[in-house]
């Protein structure tokens, strides 16, 4: 069982071409109609929804409103380690470039835990480089084992894992995983990711269903926006969410929206993706996908965060750090990439309960998921 298969069935260019023939009938027929497809999803992002974007915006809230009510989760990565043996064109933790690799020990780890407690979070993102050696299975054990006793859920952002391995981490408290496939196109991936194990299209490609075969709770999918074509890109992880959907139901699903941001690696974006571009795939996904969970970073600006919370998103981070020891620890170790907005939890808070909505710091309890299953 694998995603692999409906992959290869779709070539790049003949989706990219669908999706640019795209007419205002089609979006018009997608705005109608009462449960959305994928073709209908083409559509909603093309050029030719860019006029209906009012409208989009308003069946989003609509349909976010109706689904999550006026709740809208806080999160916040913690960020345990920069070594990396890979690779990368757009990050700063790439292998290639010389900076100070840090790792955080156990008791570094409860330093950092401590300032997020007292802001008040419940639910923590733990991020790491990918190195296999430094910070593999039994690293990110211990962090879980270290952690767990402070925070009501525990998710990660790590390098890919086997079955076998997620289930360890499952079994320790692991809640959520989030895992980016940064861009579809399979031909310039391997531009993007020369050297190391992420080099590796496919075992990448097949993450989600070891995730979903392990039993996770809860994953994340994503594209980096400014490798490639964005639409297209878009379109793909609409597939793949589709394909998990159908293939492991119990399993929840959230999709994040990062674009590329200024870091040591210095890539410049290929394909720039407008805000407005950026409403706009966040309403389609709305339109498509009632129960799919929207996350927006502090990638982007205040301004920009602040009118899109109403229009699907339903998780933001806030008070993000994105270097080891980054809270308390190290402050001046290396980013992974450059933050936007740097406003505190307590101020994304003031600002979500000004628009009416619920600041929620932790995910859904886990009592009431199994009572759920």
């Amino acid at each position: 069982m694998s995603f692999r298969p409906i992959f290869d069935a779709h070539l790049w260019d003949d989706v990219k071409a669908s999706i640019y023939a795209k007419t205002a009938a089609d979006v018009e027929f997608a705005l109608r109609a009462p449960k959305r497809t994928l073709e209908d999803f083409k559509a909603l992002i093309s050029p030719a929804a860019a006029p209906y974007l009012e409208q989009m915006a308003q069946l989003s809230h609509q349909l976010t409103r109706k689904r999550f009510g006026n709740t809208v989760q806080l999160y916040v990565p913690l960020y345990l380690s920069n070594e990396c043996q890979n690779i990368c064109t757009y990050c700063g933790f790439s292998l290639d470039n010389k900076i100070r690799r840090r790792t955080l020990s156990g008791v570094e780890m409860l330093q950092e835990a401590a300032v997020l407690k007292d802001w008040g979070y419940e639910h923590v993102l733990l991020v790491t480089g990918e190195a296999n050696q430094t910070v593999g299975v039994d690293y990110l054990r211990k962090a879980i084992q270290v952690l767990r006793v402070h925070f009501a859920q525990i998710s990660m952002e790590v390098q890919p894992l086997d079955e076998p391995d997620y289930e360890l981490l499952i079994a320790e408290g692991l809640h959520a995983v989030l895992v980016y496939q940064e861009t579809y196109h399979q031909q310039d991936y391997k531009k993007h990711h020369p050297k190391g194990k992420k080099s590796n299209f496919y075992y990448r490609l097949e993450t989600p269903d070891r995730l979903g075969q392990a039993g996770v709770h809860k994953m994340g999918l994503g594209v980096l926006f400014g490798l490639e074509d964005w639409r297209t890109d878009s379109f793909f992880t609409a597939l793949h969410l589709d394909y998990l959907e159908r293939t492991y139901w119990q399993t929840k699903y959230s999709l994040s929206f990062p674009r590329l941001r200024p870091a040591e690696g210095l890539l410049q974006p290929k394909v720039e993706m407008t805000d407005r571009e950026l409403v706009q795939l966040i309403c389609a996904y709305r339109l498509l996908n009632e129960e799919v969970e929207l996350s927006i970073s502090t990638r982007e600006t205040p301004t920009f965060r602040d009118h899109i919370v109403r229009l699907g998103i339903t998780s933001v981070s806030a008070g993000s750090k994105t270097n080891p020891g980054g809270y308390i620890v190290e402050p001046e170790s290396l980013e992974q990439f450059e933050i936007s907005d740097e406003r505190s939890p307590q101020e994304i808070a003031a600002m979500l309960r000004r628009q009416g909505y619920e600041p929620v710091w932790k995910d859904w309890d886990a009592a009431l998921t199994a009572l759920s299953r």
